[in-house]
C-alpha cells in the first residue's frame, strides 16, 4: 500500500475505534447506562416512528434474526422497545420504541449531531460536499462488501 493510502487506512481504523470508545464512554455516563452499544444501535435502527419488522432491522444492522431477537427481548424487558402486531396480518410483528426508547433515540441523535458539528467545524461548504462525497463512496463500498 502506498503511503497516502496507508495514512487514510490508519486514520479510518483510529476513527472507528475512537467513535466506539467515545460512544461507550458517553453511554456509561448517561441515564441509559443499562444499555450496551449493540442495544443502542438497535434502538437507532428501529427509529422513532417507522415500526419496522425485525427482519428489516436485522438486515440494516447486518445481524442474524436470532441475534436481533435476543437483543429485542432484552430491550423489551428494559422498557425501550415494544412489539406491535399488525392490524392487517396478526402474524406480522413490527418493532416500535416506547417513550423511554424515544428519549434514548433523541439523546443518541444529539450525540451524533455534536460529533458531526465538531468534525465539520472550520470547513467551508465546498469542502463539506467533498467530505460527503467521500463518505458516500466509502459507505457504498462497505455495502457492496458486507
Amino acid at each position: 500500500m502506498d503511503e497516502k493510502n496507508q495514512i487514510i487506512s490508519d486514520s479510518l481504523v483510529r476513527i472507528y475505534t475512537n467513535i466506539l470508545r467515545i460512544e461507550e464512554s458517553a453511554l456509561r455516563k448517561s441515564q441509559f447506562n443499562n444499555l450496551t452499544i449493540q442495544e443502542m444501535h438497535a434502538i437507532n435502527a428501529i427509529s422513532m416512528y417507522d415500526h419496522k419488522t425485525a427482519s428489516r432491522v436485522a438486515k440494516e444492522l447486518h445481524l442474524t434474526p436470532g441475534t436481533l431477537t435476543s437483543t429485542i427481548d432484552r430491550l423489551t424487558k428494559k422498557g425501550y422497545v415494544e412489539r406491535i402486531r399488525s392490524e392487517d396480518d396478526r402474524r406480522v410483528v413490527r418493532l416500535g420504541l416506547t417513550r423511554k426508547g424515544r428519549v434514548e433515540y433523541r439523546a443518541h441523535a444529539a450525540f451524533h449531531e455534536k460529533l458531526v458539528k465538531g468534525f465539520l467545524q472550520g470547513f467551508d461548504e465546498k469542502e463539506v460536499q467533498v467530505i460527503q462525497r467521500a463518505l458516500k463512496n466509502l459507505e457504498e463500498f462497505m455495502n457492496e462488501h458486507s
